[in-house]
């Protein structure tokens, strides 16, 4: 019998790298990624703990660098290149939701850890693009008759909080949060995307441009569909943070695979604010 093989990559791992060198080369709008730092500093330093050998995965290196000085950034790819044992701290920024094997690259994360370090993954959600992705399947469903993948289908809070405990980590939380930014229309929504580096890089997509007839039909479509009160559209950007410990002996029991319950206070073991 022959093995079963492998799934299909999500993810066109050359594209992507082309599209986050041309955002840095256009200078990089990573606002976005601001938000998600300041997010992760705040946690940090709610934390009863000083880190002394953190690592940080991304695709954005120059951003990063900066986020956190001194810490080992580590490119964004299939097989991180990471030591076993080496951090007390693991930030996976901003890039888990291209990942072909989600679950691996936690796995890599916390055999990374040292007992009791603590990974932070920060990630766009299910909720991120919404009004792009009904937009666009509507304007290409009318005039072409079919689908073809253009945005990225990303995860709900529930699933990839169960990743944590599917890698092996204890205390596992997930928690997200939804911004809504304002554009005066689609083209400068897929200009800011650009800027991102998040336009299109699965591995499925139909080659060459989105034609023309659609993308104006699609821009309809947003506008009728999803107005801002300003007069602009609107676009929404899920934020999900997942934490999680590597295991020791100290920790408490971790819970049944899926039920990622803790309070973040507790996980983040944050003074004064864990249970007694």
């Amino acid at each position: 019998m022959l093995p079963p093989s492998a799934p299909p990559p999500l993810t066109d791992r050359k594209a992507l790298a082309l599209h986050r060198a041309r955002a840095v080369a256009r200078g990089a709008d990573l606002f976005l990624h601001e938000d998600a730092a300041d997010e992760i500093q705040q946690r940090l330093s709610e934390v009863n703990r000083t880190f002394t050998a953190p690592a940080i995965v991304t695709g954005f290196p120059e951003f990063w660098r900066d986020v956190l000085p001194g810490a080992r950034v580590v490119p964004d790819d299939d097989r991180l290149d990471l030591v076993d044992g080496a951090h007390d701290l693991v930030i996976h920024a901003m890039c888990l939701h291209w990942a072909n094997d989600p679950v691996g690259q936690i796995v890599q994360c916390r055999r990374a850890l040292a007992p009791d370090g603590l990974f932070l993954g920060v990630l766009f959600g299910g909720q991120t693009l919404a009004e792009l992705r009904s937009a666009m399947a509507e304007a290409e469903v009318a005039l072409t008759g079919g689908l073809s993948p253009r945005v990225l289908p990303m995860g709900e809070i529930r699933d990839l909080g169960g990743l944590l405990q599917r890698a092996g980590l204890a205390l596992p939380v997930a928690d997200a949060a939804v911004k809504t930014v304002h554009y005066r229309d689609l083209a400068h929504l897929i200009r800011d995307l650009r800027g991102m580096g998040e336009t299109n890089a699965l591995a499925a997509r139909r080659p060459g441009p989105l034609p023309r007839p659609v993308l104006v039909r699609a821009a309809e479509v947003y506008a009728q569909s999803f107005p801002a009160p300003d007069g602009r559209i609107r676009a929404s950007f899920e934020t999900i943070f997942l934490t999680g410990w590597a295991p020791h002996e100290g920790q408490q029991k971790p819970l049944r695979p899926g039920s990622a319950t803790h309070r973040l206070a507790d996980a983040l073991r944050i003074p004064g604010e864990g249970s007694d």
